[in-house]
């Protein structure tokens, strides 16, 4: 027993010697557990219980740091002594340094609801919310952007996240389109335009700015990004009636009860859950995600009807760059009622489009007009009474052939920049050459390397929603080579034996050279032949590529223009 009070003394005697800048230590809060103590409680009195008390200790500060399940912990911080002891130096090294978490401009709760989705994330839905963060860097920068001009904190831009996984092209259940998935009536409200020709939905500025203007709103009236985050779900009238019937402005209490749906419930989670994991991806398993390259664009005005293929050609760059550009376009043309139409074409090409565009303008553009729907129509029907390609018609429409068309409904009719607008009268059509029935093959085609829908339906002369159709495919799918796609061919009108001796003799045989930008559907269009033909005069199979200089043998018609 005395053998361990001397070694205590000794303990305390040698710290108060090499330490005498520290003072005594402060007593624990009761919070914290107590380790093992080397002595008991009465062996401790009987030592000190002739010791003068200790002076004062300084008052340890504890501040509230959140934990893990959203409960406030103390933290000890230590008191800083002004004496100096030579003797004694810390040195903190660079890798001793805790790791500073990322800064977020909305409030940030841990608790047993996020934790769940976070392990979500990491887990089941991986592989897509990896997709998703790839994604993300192509347009977080300017939808931060906007919602900063706009006084509403970034970080909201992860609503987009989980919204869609920042895809302009996704379309709910609920038919909510776009990045920020509005639904029709909302996105009128915040002045976005959705209707045949385009979906302004779909386009990740415009709509960015109309979700800014709503956020702003919901916050407004609830002053509270919970309630707002929710009632941009939910819509704010359901998030007012739960306010009211349970008297509670706390998120976390309403989602006790049970008016509103899981969905609402889960949304602020899932957001919070997002915004950790994408702003810290690394620290949550997510350590190969290959980020896209943010969006960077110019914009220039075109007249109505402005084929998207021509502004490409203007700009030289890929058809698909400037689809991806502007995906609020449904039909791959500017509106016909907006004459002066902004595009947006990769940054850096402004100037070259301004100096080619006037060049690349056909002289004649397509026509439409409008048709409202009579009892008894179909699709059939009215392609035939106004002479216009069927799968061309049904595509505009976005149409089946099985289709039941609702009377007063109305329809575009694609027409040729030649062709009359006025219906023919099926009945006073005669057994003639004008309307004999186009002779239609079936081919496949094998896809190869680096082959898009958009390149074969190009290069066919077919609308690329019509392959699409037949094969049963997304527009944006990848194609696998080696896979085959079914096309139809329409070789035209079948002439008459005699028609076609005649045609025949008239015929003169021509060499073309490919230039840049052709395609054989725009050399068949020039020289009034058919895809068909080029492919039979020139021996290829399915479809093969055309470059510029390539030679091509023609059989035209002596007034047909020369190369």
């Amino acid at each position: 027993m005395v053998k361990k009070i001397l070694s205590g003394g000794m303990i305390l005697f040698l710290s108060s010697a090499c330490l005498p800048h520290l003072g005594s230590l402060p007593e624990k809060p009761q919070s914290v557990q107590r380790g093992p103590s080397l002595f008991t409680r009465s062996e401790l009195e009987e030592v000190f219980s002739n010791e003068p008390a200790p002076p004062q200790q300084e008052t340890v500060a504890l501040s509230s740091i959140p934990s893990g399940d959203g409960v406030a912990l103390g933290r000890l911080e230590l008191p800083i002594s002004d004496e100096a002891n030579d003797d004694f130096n810390v040195e903190v090294l660079p890798g001793d340094q805790p790791k500073k978490g990322p800064d977020f401009d909305i409030p940030i709760v841990i608790n047993a609801k996020v934790e769940q989705f976070i392990q979500f994330f990491q887990t089941t839905l991986k592989n897509r919310f990896s997709g998703w963060l790839a994604r993300s860097e192509k347009y977080i920068p300017f939808m931060r952007n906007v919602l900063r001009e706009n006084g509403l904190p970034e970080d909201l831009v992860y609503m987009a996240l989980i919204e869609s996984g920042f895809n302009p092209y996704a379309y709910s259940r609920s038919k909510a389109s776009g990045p920020w998935q509005f639904i029709y009536l909302t996105g009128k409200r915040y002045g976005l335009t959705a209707n045949g020709w385009i979906d302004e939905r779909r386009d990740p500025e415009k709509s960015t700015i109309a979700a800014a203007k709503y956020l702003k709103d919901l916050y407004d009236m609830f002053e509270c990004w919970y309630l707002a985050a929710a009632g941009y779900n939910a819509g704010e009238n359901k998030i007012v009636n739960a306010i009211k019937r349970y008297r509670t402005e706390d998120f976390w209490e309403l989602t006790k009860y049970p008016y509103l749906k899981q969905e609402t419930k889960d949304y602020v989670p899932q957001m919070i859950a997002a915004a950790l994991i994408a702003k810290d991806p690394e620290s949550y398993g997510f350590n190969d995600v290959e980020y896209q390259e943010p969006l960077r664009y110019e914009k220039v005005r075109v007249p109505g009807l402005t084929d998207l293929l021509i502004i490409a050609k203007a700009c030289d760059v890929p058809i698909e760059e400037l689809k991806d550009l502007n995906p609020e376009l449904l039909r791959g043309c500017t509106p016909p009622n907006l004459p002066d139409y902004e595009v947006k074409v990769p940054f850096g090409k402004k100037e070259l489009f301004l100096r080619n565009f006037e060049a690349f303008q056909p002289v004649s553009k397509f026509q439409f007009k409008a048709h409202t729907v009579r009892k008894g129509d179909t699709p059939q029907k009215l392609a035939r009474l106004y002479r216009v390609d069927l799968d061309l018609f049904l595509d505009m429409n976005r149409l089946s052939k099985t289709s039941h068309l609702s009377t007063g409904t109305k329809l575009l009719l694609p027409l040729s920049g030649q062709q009359d607008s006025k219906p023919t009268p099926v009945a006073a059509k005669k057994p003639n050459a004008e309307n004999r029935a186009p002779k239609s093959e079936e081919i496949f085609y094998t896809i190869k390397k680096g082959d898009t829908l958009w390149d074969i339906a190009n290069e066919m002369g077919i609308n690329i929603g019509v392959i699409s159709r037949w094969n049963n495919l997304h527009p944006e799918k990848k194609l696998i080579p080696g896979d085959k796609l079914r096309i139809r061919m329409i070789s035209g009108t079948e002439p008459e034996p005699g028609e076609k001796k005649q045609k025949k003799e008239l015929l003169k045989e021509m060499i073309y050279v490919v230039r840049a930008g052709d395609t054989l559907w725009s050399i068949a269009k020039k020289y009034d032949v058919t895809v068909s033909e080029i492919k039979n005069w020139n021996h290829f199979n399915g479809t093969s590529q055309i470059h510029p200089s390539s030679r091509l043998k023609l059989k035209v018609n002596p007034s047909a223009p020369r190369s």
